[in-house]
């Protein structure tokens, strides 16, 4: 149970999270958020962990205090590497066992979260866009979780599959570190910053809902339509 109320935590305010591990220490804390990201990235069973939100928090404590000018909590150049590196190792992780053991692991039933509709998704992204869908998918949750998963199933190469990994991993987690640590700090997003990871949740899981509801209701139809 620790661990899961561990995960509830986290989902419900990274910041907290985050100040709480700042408790420990510098390197305590970069090792916990390298953890976070490189598993739901690179382990196909924890696709709900909050990535976004949680580099956006990282970010807000990377950031200079705007009255005083003294540093942040986190030092952004330790900060960096980690969170780059953190997408990459797990993606290429994740790669690696969807190559060896995706199969088993979708027969199995055991990830839930790996419905038929989003691995169609995943895959449809794959069919439209090729390596370019790696790249892409790393900014959609859940997707990102199963994209290199499903590029190791399909057979996609791994030489193809890394350099779209690499900038997307790169893009992705430079983007909402920056935004915490540019615009963290504005008042407004302080005071209501638990609503503002709330709408980082929302707006990055909206094309994902849109793509599941387009999915079941486009089953629907073909039906009726037939």
């Amino acid at each position: 149970m620790g661990f899961v109320n561990f995960i509830i935590e986290l989902l419900k305010d990274p910041r907290a999270a985050i100040a709480s591990w700042i408790a420990m220490g510098v390197a305590p804390t970069l090792g916990f958020i390298f953890l976070i990201v490189f598993i739901e990235t690179g382990v196909v069973f924890f696709p709900f962990l909050p990535g976004d939100s949680l580099l956006f928090a990282a970010g807000f404590f990377a950031a200079p205090d705007a009255a005083t000018g003294e540093p942040g909590a986190l030092p952004l150049f330790a900060l960096l590497p980690v969170v780059w590196l953190a997408p990459i190792i797990g993606d290429q992780c994740n790669y690696f066992i969807g190559h060896f053991f995706g199969r088993k692991i979708i027969e199995s039933g055991k990830v839930k979260a790996m419905t038929p509709e989003r691995l169609a998704k995943t895959e449809g992204m794959i069919e439209k866009w090729g390596p370019l869908a790696v790249f892409l998918g790393r900014f959609f949750p859940f997707i990102r979780t199963f994209m290199p998963f499903i590029s190791g199933i399909s057979g996609m190469r791994w030489s193809r599959f890394t350099p779209f990994s690499v900038l997307g991993g790169l893009v992705w987690s430079s983007l909402f570190t920056f935004l915490g640590y540019f615009f963290g700090g504005i008042p407004a997003v302080q005071e209501h910053f638990e609503l503002v990871i709330v709408l980082i949740l929302v707006i990055s899981l909206l094309p994902t809902v849109i793509g599941l509801l387009k999915a079941k209701f486009g089953k629907k139809q073909a039906p009726e339509a037939a």
